[in-house]
């Protein structure tokens, strides 16, 4: 049977998953055998302090597909982000989260949507987000901010749904977000600033059934205030 891509790395930033981290990468398994021609997973286990890191080492040993990339200490959603991006070896690159609040079979709608646009990121936007008011609140502030700054308009920068040419990352300066939740932000300023096209497609998004979110701390959201307007200013 052909597959719908030749070659794709994906990757999960992964803290603290100990719960969800073996369903998710079992179920991203079983899709990419079905999906691509060429694949590997990259874990980024990024300073766990629970069974993750182990979790993912056994997975790891039992396919070779599976990588584990491990930082120690935690060093922030960011620099996991940036981990999984530059580690990745095939021309087209996924990542999701891994707390199994997406559908990865739902990859086939990015593919779809690249292959019919020609786009070099297509990025999710949350069909229907299961989160708090409170956080849905918080990133509809975050967006608002980022346009009036930057002129960044999408669906929902933060949706942790995405597929991008590798190419993008090997030609964007530099990602240097590492704390704070700006790390997407930056990813789709500098990816528009050097002129790559980005489409947008829904997905869904369905509720935590273990482990916590940490990315609505307070000191994460100063975090990435602070990486905002610093490349704000060094835009200007």
């Amino acid at each position: 049977m052909k597959k719908v891509i030749d070659q794709l790395s994906v990757f999960f930033p992964s803290y603290n998953e100990e719960a969800n981290i073996e369903k998710t990468l079992m179920m991203a398994r079983e899709v990419l055998l079905d999906t691509a021609s060429e694949w590997e997973i990259i874990v980024v286990n990024d300073g766990s302090r629970d069974r993750t890191g182990e979790i993912a080492e056994r997975l790891s040993k039992s396919d070779k597909r599976i990588r584990v990339v491990t930082h120690s200490p935690n060093r922030g959603y960011g620099a996991a982000f940036k981990s999984g991006f530059y580690s990745a070896r095939f021309p087209w690159i996924a990542f999701t989260d891994a707390d199994g609040q997406f559908d990865f079979s739902e990859i086939t709608k990015l593919i779809a949507k690249q292959k019919e646009t020609k786009a070099d990121l297509v990025i999710g936007y949350y069909l229907k987000r299961q989160v708090s008011l409170l956080r849905k609140l918080n990133s509809f502030l975050w967006q608002l901010v980022v346009f009036l700054l930057f002129g960044l308009k999408v669906k929902d920068i933060d949706c942790g749904f995405k597929l991008v040419s590798k190419k993008v990352i090997d030609k964007i300066p530099k990602l240097e977000s590492e704390r704070g939740p700006f790390i997407s932000s930056e990813f789709l300023i500098k990816a528009k600033k050097s002129g790559f096209k980005i489409v947008e497609v829904g997905v869904h998004h369905y509720p935590r059934k273990a482990g916590t979110a940490t990315g609505a701390q307070l000191r994460v959201i100063i975090h990435g205030f602070i990486d905002l307007f610093r490349l704000w200013k060094k835009l200007r």
